[in-house]
């Protein structure tokens, strides 16, 4: 079979539309918002602060802990079930494994910084649009960082590649998904999970799709961080 037009029209290699802003939370250390197609993301900063319990902490340096939530009206298809999930679980602790490489917190021992992942409207991309929300609020809360951390899905539906899969194109029966966070500047991988199987030509051309829209993601990044820096300064 042939999967030969996407469903809402797209190129292959297209990513849906895409937005960004930086200090969207007054009150958080720092915050970020991302969007791409209908899924949105909005991530708060808070910290360094001292960790509790005591026992958690680190003498060495500061302790990065993530944390996502989808709202239970959010999900395009089920009701998503209020609190706690396994699945969310799962996604915040790969979201703080794909951001830990690029954040430095050697200047904060026995300390802690939180961040808040919350998706209002979600139409697949979940977990990659919570990573690009969370690297523009630890770059605007003035964590140090090496590099921005972009994030993307990748995956095939019947003998097609794509990029940026939609939620039909994720649940479709004959379809793998493959979402992976990449740092922009040394393109290292810091996330990668397909569900499914690929032999490996399919897996390598996922990862030069991925390249590519995490390119764009690091452009509109950087923009909504530039943004935020020139209302500042004014």
């Amino acid at each position: 079979m042939t999967y030969d037009k996407r469903f809402d029209g797209r190129k292959f290699d297209e990513t849906r539309h895409m937005e960004a802003k930086a200090g969207v939370i007054k009150r958080a250390a720092g915050s970020g918002w991302f969007k791409i197609g209908n899924t949105e993301a909005y991530a708060a900063v808070y910290g360094p602060r001292e960790m509790y319990p005591r026992f958690l902490q680190n003498p060495e340096k500061g302790v990065l802990r993530c944390h996502y939530n989808m709202m239970p009206f959010s999900s395009a298809g089920d009701r998503v079930r209020p609190g706690p999930s396994r699945r969310s679980k799962e996604i915040s602790m790969v979201t703080e494994r794909a951001l830990r490489p690029v954040v430095d917190l050697s200047e904060y021992p026995n300390a802690v910084v939180d961040v808040f992942i919350e998706l209002p409207q979600t139409d697949a991309g979940t977990r990659c649009a919570g990573i690009c929300a969370a690297s523009i609020a630890l770059a605007d809360a003035g964590i140090s960082m090496s590099d921005l951390v972009c994030s993307i899905s990748a995956g095939k539906v019947e003998d097609t590649m794509l990029l940026d899969l939609t939620y039909e194109e994720d649940s479709h029966e004959m379809g793998v998904d493959i979402p992976m966070a990449m740092l922009h500047n040394s393109k290292q991988i810091s996330l990668l999970q397909m569900d499914g199987e690929l032999p490996p030509e399919d897996l390598k051309r996922a990862i030069e799709l991925v390249k590519k829209g995490c390119d764009q993601i690091y452009e509109v990044q950087k923009q909504a961080l530039k943004n935020r820096f020139n209302e500042t300064k004014d």
